[in-house]
């Protein structure tokens, strides 16, 4: 047996671990300084129980911290390649410090050095101390390895994949649109981060009706969440303004869908409006043949033509579409033209439609009072102005029980807005269309009204939200209490979503 002398023993090297300066030894992956290997995983963001399951991680963080700290000034490398990624069908040469910004690559690098020496570990650590020394010339040189990646992902093109690796040696190479989910795909698998993340901020830039329902589901196939709530905010303004007006309308997954409806901050121009969106939904989802909008008359007509013995919503088609339907606030439409066109369609259960007569009828009894709703988030009645460039005053008149009221929106500079309603008398000229011989006049001087006036527009990504918060207050018919409170905008967005959500409680 062979005896060191004690007094020539190799002298060990010490490294910094964590903040605090303690010192550990690195020979062992694992010594008995355990605080130290403690501070250690904390500096490098490793779980301490599976640094002490798996020691050697400890050496792949290390790489990828390191390198990814040296590649940030430091030109691209054009020496030989150290790897050779054998991938769809290619054979791609990779180096060492760009292959490392990949969790999946080091991984297979790492085992393919495991497999091809004697011993990697030490192999690991020349690496790490050409790279810290800054003496990468200087290395020995190590055998090239050729490492296998299998992908199973439809979405992970050639095209995309070779943009995705190109993204390891160019932080900022130029990513095609037209491939985007195909590279966000590939720097899934390739557990590549910064280009995961990059691409993700691109797809929720890039949101448009042709483009949310692949967004959407990519964002629920990669659990990605930051791309699902942009979906749905982005889905919650545009449904009724922009989707609902393009044929794309018929791509909206019935998930993202009811999400949309459920949320309070939807917005609409009135409930019948967002009603005719949903019954196009519908048909579209029925008739795949249509490839251009049809008009609300052949809607109608499609579904007035369907067998009278049950509703729509009855029938096995229907079943499933109802979760959807439950989310409208049926009694916010009260014109009797729509009411009648509810009941002709044969689209909803005749029990639905007598709850929501026989809600109005009491509440026309009573002076408006809408004892059937308490909720205001949830139940209110809803109108909507979509305020856009042209725009420097918009409004829109609203009669409900014998109530009327306008809407409305003033630009006063470039970005500065305010958005208010008032109630009006029903002999003012505006109000002429509105008052048929045979429709409800309120006498009453006033109206106690709880509301809520809320804007809000996309500006660099993130939407900006504004809002009166829950007011409750009694309307007269002159000034001041006809008006409202007054919602100022201040935004360089445009265009910008104004909803104006209103309930009569009893009173």
């Amino acid at each position: 047996m062979k005896m060191l002398n004690p007094q020539h023993k190799p002298r060990l090297e010490r490294r910094i671990a964590g903040a605090t300066n303690r010192w550990r030894l690195p020979r062992q992956p694992v010594s008995g300084d355990l605080l130290a290997l403690s501070q250690l995983c904390k500096a490098l963001s490793i779980d301490f129980d599976e640094a002490l399951k798996n020691p050697h991680r400890l050496y792949v963080s290390q790489i990828q911290k390191i390198f990814s700290e040296n590649l940030k000034n430091k030109a691209v490398q054009n020496g030989e390649a150290d790897v050779i990624l054998e991938c769809l069908g290619f054979k791609w040469e990779l180096h060492q410090p760009q292959l490392f910004q990949s969790k999946t690559l080091t991984k297979l690098y790492l085992g393919a050095l495991a497999r091809a020496t004697t011993s990697p570990v030490k192999e690991l650590e020349k690496l790490l101390q050409a790279h810290l020394t800054g003496k990468i010339k200087e290395r020995p040189p190590v055998k090239k390895m050729i490492i296998s990646l299998k992908i199973n992902d439809p979405l992970v093109t050639k095209v995309a994949f070779a943009t995705a690796l190109k993204n390891l040696y160019m932080s900022e190479a130029e990513i095609n649109m037209d491939d985007i989910l195909g590279v966000l795909a590939s720097a899934h698998i390739l557990q590549f981060s910064t280009l995961f993340q990059r691409c993700v901020a691109m797809m929720m830039s890039g949101l448009t009706p042709s483009t949310i329902k692949n967004v959407y589901l990519a964002g629920c196939k990669y659990k990605e969440e930051q791309l699902t709530t942009a979906c749905e905010k982005w889905l919650e303004m545009n449904l009724v303004p922009l989707v609902g007006t393009q044929i794309h309308l018929r791509k909206i997954p019935q998930e993202l869908l009811h999400k949309v409806l459920k949320s309070p901050r939807l917005f609409t121009f009135s409930e019948f409006h967002l009603l005719k969106i949903l019954l196009l939904w519908v048909y579209l989802q029925l008739n795949h043949k249509i490839q251009t909008i049809p008009t609300y008359e052949t809607v109608l007509a499609f579904f007035i033509s369907c067998p009278r013995k049950s509703s729509f919503l009855d029938r096995d088609t229907g079943q499933s579409l109802i979760p959807l339907f439950l989310c409208l606030r049926l009694h916010g439409i009260t014109k009797g033209k729509d009411l009648e066109e509810l009941r002709h369609m044969n689209f909803f259960p005749e029990s639905w439609l007598v709850r929501v007569i026989a809600n109005h009828y009491h509440a026309l009894e009573s002076g408006g009072d809408m004892a059937h709703v308490k909720d205001l988030t949830a139940q209110a009645v809803r109108f909507g102005l979509f305020f856009s460039q042209e725009y420097t005053t918009f409004s829109k008149m609203i009669a409900i029980y014998g109530f009327f009221f306008e809407i409305k929106g003033t630009k006063h500079d470039t970005t500065s807005y305010s958005f208010y309603m008032q109630r009006m008398r029903h002999t003012d000229v505006e109000f002429s269309s509105l008052v048929s011989e045979h429709g409800p006049v309120s006498l009453r001087a006033e109206r106690l009204v709880k509301y809520e006036i809320r804007a809000q527009a996309l500006v660099d990504g993130k939407w900006q939200e504004f809002r009166t918060g829950q007011i409750m207050q009694k309307f007269g018919l002159i000034k001041p209490s006809c008006k409202s409170h007054v919602l100022k905008v201040q935004t360089v967005g445009i265009p910008i979503y104004a909803s104006f959500s209103f309930i009569f409680p009893i009173s």
